[in-house]
């Protein structure tokens, strides 16, 4: 199943690259299933983690994306979609009172994939400082502030795990708080 998600979402986002860059953006789904893959075995998280982004950033139906996956799957990848027709501080609000009540998985997906784009923000963080900001739909860095520090409290629970230390870690080296 993990090869089949990995396959899938290569596919699904091929030609596309992160923002503000040229990386490709499979990339970033292949970081976060590596990093799921650290903090659990199970097979349908680690490929819910590949397939995080395709409903929200691609073609893929939930429908498709069910009938191939199977339904928890498509919860999980559900749970991690965001909704593109609410503003930037709508979405990031809903994704912060989420995590108050949703389950391990969910949490573990998107400790994976805000590590994995706070690591990216770090890396151009060092090179352009808070001209980075620009680069962003919402280009206020006390918004992104927020935002992270909303993450890093809602999974709070989640401490003993190596991933959110280090996205503790880079929370405060790039908001310095």
């Amino acid at each position: 199943m993990i090869q089949k998600a990995a396959r899938f979402a290569i596919k699904a986002h091929e030609g596309m690259v992160r923002k503000g860059g040229s990386m490709p953006y499979i990339y970033h789904p292949m970081e976060v299933a590596l990093l799921v893959s650290r903090m659990t075995q199970d097979a349908e998280v680690i490929a819910a983690a590949y397939l995080h982004d395709v409903l929200e950033d691609t073609p893929v139906t939930a429908e498709e994306l069910g009938q191939i996956f199977g339904s928890r799957v498509l919860a999980l990848v559900q749970a991690e979609t965001e909704d593109k027709s609410l503003t930037w501080k709508e979405r990031k609000g809903q994704t912060i009172r989420h995590l108050e009540h949703a389950s391990l998985e969910v949490k573990l997906l998107t400790l994976a994939d805000k590590l994995s784009n706070i690591r990216a923000t770090a890396r151009d963080y060092m090179v352009m400082g808070d001209e980075i900001w620009v680069r962003f739909n919402e280009r206020r860095k006390e918004l992104h502030k927020w935002y992270a520090k909303g993450i890093l409290d809602g999974l709070e629970d989640l401490s003993e795990y190596p991933a959110y230390q280090e996205y503790k870690d880079l929370y405060q080296f790039v908001f310095g708080a």
